[in-house]
Order: structure tokens, then sequence, then C-alpha cells
């Protein structure tokens, strides 16, 4: 499926993705929020030079009817708000990428450096904190960006209880996947 030579796998926690579960691959563990995310990434890319790179991850939905490991394809920014400045919620302004597309098939993915346990203003399928950040430095430095996330919670206010008892599950569909 994947060169697992010319692949990186990166994950924002080691609770999300012990190593156990795909030895022979190469995980990096990023921490939490978009700034970890593409700091670790950029120096990852340095280091292994990667032709693709998969990100893996937990994520809240934003629909009740969606449930397990899904392949996300468009990403949005949802904490960026410069609507007082006349941009669209989710545009960086003065930027030509805002949302970005892989033109892969799967769901929307917004990502915000908080989380979500209350419905947020931009809407997408789910909701998490690093793939924006990953994509669009994948985008800018020309490396295929392929994204999967387990569904652990329903951005609720129950949402933290479910991360913690879904992160078992996520690891064990994810590394399915790929076995």
């Amino acid at each position: 499926m994947f060169s697992k030579s010319k692949t990186i796998i990166l994950v924002a926690l080691e609770d999300e993705l012990p190593k156990k579960y795909l030895p022979t691959w190469n995980i990096i563990y990023s921490g939490v929020g978009k700034v970890n995310a593409a700091y670790s990434l950029s120096k990852a890319i340095h280091e292994f030079e990667p032709s693709t790179v998969i990100n893996f991850g937990t994520a809240g939905t934003l629909s009740s009817n969606l449930n397990g490991l899904h392949e996300v394809s468009v990403f949005k920014q949802r904490d960026m708000d410069a609507v007082g400045l006349g941009f669209v919620l989710g545009e960086t302004p003065f930027d030509e990428i805002s949302t970005i597309d892989n033109k892969r098939k799967g769901l929307s993915c917004g990502t915000g450096d908080s989380f979500v346990n209350t419905k947020p203003k931009l809407l997408t399928d789910l909701v998490d904190m690093e793939a924006y950040a990953l994509a669009k430095v994948c985008k800018l430095s020309q490396i295929e960006f392929i994204c999967y996330k387990y569904i652990s919670d329903n951005a609720d206010d129950d949402a933290n209880n479910a991360w913690n008892e879904n992160l078992t599950n996520g690891a064990l569909a994810f590394s399915n996947l790929l076995s």
C-alpha cells in the first residue's frame, strides 16, 4: 500500500498509536496542536525526506451518524477568525491557501488549538488539533499527505471521557489498516 522506507506516520501522542502496534514503521510523535505538528513535521522532512506523510489521530465528530476510522481529505482552520477584517471564517488573511483538499475521497476536518466539547462556528465533519497544519506543510513541501482519523468522541460535553475510552480502539483500527 505504502513504501515504508519513504513514509512517515505522524501522530500527536504516543497514547494514540503506541509503536508496538506498527513496530516496522517510522512513527513520529509531534505533541498536541498546530505549532507542534508543523514543527515536528518540518524536522521529520529534513531527517527522513519522505515522499508520503500519513497523519493518524483521534477526532471528534459533529455528526452523530459517524464512527470508526475514516480518511480525511479536506482540511480547514476552525480557529482562524479574521471576520472583523472582512475575511471568511477559516480564511487566512493574505494567504492563497485556506482550505486544503488533497483530492482523495474522505471527510472534512476543522483543525484548531482547542479541544472541542461544544459545536464550533466553522462546521466540518470532524474536528482535531493538528491535521490542517500537517496538510499545509506537505502541500508547501510537495509531499503526498494522507490522513486517517478515528472518531473518538462527539465533540460534546462528554468528549474528554469518550476520547480517553477510545484511544486503544483507534490504534487497533489504524494498525489493522496498515497491516
